[in-house]
């Protein structure tokens, strides 16, 4: 049985040969430092290169269709990629090409999928003839504008602003092509008061 008021011999703690590190400008100076530093350089500039390309571009939002979630010169992250693996989903938020500018791009949410029968009554939007729920419209943001019933064709997305008394989108001009639609929006990274996850 172990003493318990007897005097405790702790095991050493490992010891390890320390490697100096040397300061940035110390390195520059070394021959071939320069070198180091540009390949570093291109390394980065080219990394950079495929994620804006491949996975995420920053974009700024202009105009106020998407309050209250998004606001007028907001910066955010769209994800590329995402799509690539994952279906489109109603309720996402994307940015698409606009159908009658294809150099202009739109960001709205995707309120009904291909094959869905789509009607909008007084404001209140029936996907499959369920009234769905909004909690991203806000009462002050909602209209009272009207559309026939329909199916969204297939390949094919009907999209909405969030703010709706002054959003222009599939009820001016008609569900938005797949290949128009090329990123999802995710992450609010500026202001500082907009920081955040899209939803």
């Amino acid at each position: 049985m172990m003493d318990t008021n007897a005097p405790q011999t702790l095991p050493e703690e490992p010891s390890f040969e320390e490697t100096p590190v040397q300061p940035a400008e110390t390195a520059a100076r070394r021959p071939g430092g320069w070198k180091l530093w540009l390949r570093d350089l291109v390394f980065s500039a080219a990394a950079s290169v495929l994620i804006i390309t491949f996975l995420y571009q920053p974009v700024r939002v202009e105009g106020t269709s998407m309050l209250p979630r998004l606001v007028d010169q907001d910066r955010l992250f769209i994800n590329k990629f995402v799509y690539h693996f994952e279906a489109i989903e109603r309720g996402d938020v994307v940015v698409f090409r606009y159908p009658r500018n294809p150099q202009v791009s739109y960001i709205k949410r995707i309120i009904a999928l291909p094959g869905d029968r789509l009607r909008i009554d007084r404001g209140q939007v029936f996907v499959n003839n369920k009234a769905i729920s909004e909690p991203y419209v806000p009462e002050d943001f909602r209209d009272a504008r009207s559309l026939d019933p329909m199916v969204v064709p297939q390949g094919e997305y009907f999209v909405l602003g969030d703010h709706r008394s002054i959003a222009s989108d599939s009820r001016d001009f008609g569900p938005v092509k797949r290949d128009l639609i090329y990123g999802k929006a995710t992450f609010i990274y500026w202001p500082t008061q907009d920081v955040g996850v899209v939803r």
